[in-house]
């Protein structure tokens, strides 16, 4: 593998109880690119997200992972029992006990005023940002965030998603990001796979927004909004940024953009 390649995989097929979940699926990740996943509910994106974390094994196809990898793994979110007393500090240790100071990790997400906060008290955002930090304690060379802005609201996303840019920056760590109706697609994102079973459509956001089977889905006013926002967030930010519509192209995308595997 590549010296910068983090994940590869090449034909994953995923089968459950005779019904395919995934079909050849091809998918790199590598050091310091952010991937954005995206796909309809039953797309198998929670299925593929298992595959790259090692916990499901598929039935068809390779998964190849950089020696001594570490990923960084960020649930939508996690139940913890209201009448527990569990401050914020003390759930990061629990977490990684040998992780770097807590309080650092608290910064680095921007909420080091909650580190004595009880974590039954914490906000929809707040929380986001605390698993955020406990995926981070390993200081992981991949990052896997499924639907980190569960919960949030538009302006907390748009915080939210340049915050995660900037520490796939510091940390030149790679990014799996997946979104289940994605609305604003993450400033930066180098790449946005549209799933729905197989590899739809895939590109940069300004590319995917310009594909037929896009354009045949959504529409050219879908599309120009798209358009529009990525203009906007290019002159606003630092970081490129882009609206994306909520469903998957389908399976007759333009050549270009088509993956069979």
């Amino acid at each position: 593998m590549d010296r910068d390649l983090l994940i590869k995989a090449r034909g994953i097929g995923v089968n459950f109880e005779g019904r395919q979940i995934l079909s050849h699926i091809d998918l790199e990740i590598f050091q310091g690119q952010l991937v954005t996943l995206i796909g309809p509910n039953g797309a198998g994106k929670t299925t593929l997200v298992k595959v790259v974390l090692g916990l499901l094994t598929p039935d068809e196809g390779q998964m190849e992972r950089a020696q001594g990898l570490k990923i960084g793994y960020m649930p939508q979110k996690l139940f913890v029992e209201p009448t527990l007393p569990l401050t914020v500090e003390r759930f990061l240790k629990l977490a990684s006990p040998s992780a770097l100071d807590v309080g650092t990790l608290l910064e680095e997400v921007r909420i080091s005023h909650l580190l004595k906060q009880q974590v039954s008290r914490l906000s929809g955002g707040e929380m986001q940002r605390v698993l955020l930090a406990r995926a981070l304690s390993r200081k992981p060379h991949l990052l896997v965030l499924d639907e980190p802005a569960q919960g949030v609201d538009v302006n907390g996303q748009i915080e939210l998603y340049e915050l995660i840019n900037i520490i796939r920056a510091d940390h030149n760590c790679g990014v799996l990001m997946v979104s289940h109706d994605l609305h604003l697609v993450m400033a930066g994102t180098d790449e946005v796979i549209c799933l729905n079973q197989h590899i739809c459509c895939h590109g940069k956001p300004e590319h995917v927004s310009t594909d037929p089977a896009y354009l045949a889905l959504f529409g050219r006013r879908e599309a120009e909004t798209l358009a529009v926002y990525t203009h906007h967030h290019n002159h606003s930010h630092d970081i490129k940024g882009a609206i994306i519509g909520e469903a998957c192209c389908d399976h007759h995308a333009d050549k270009g953009t088509h993956n069979h595997g």
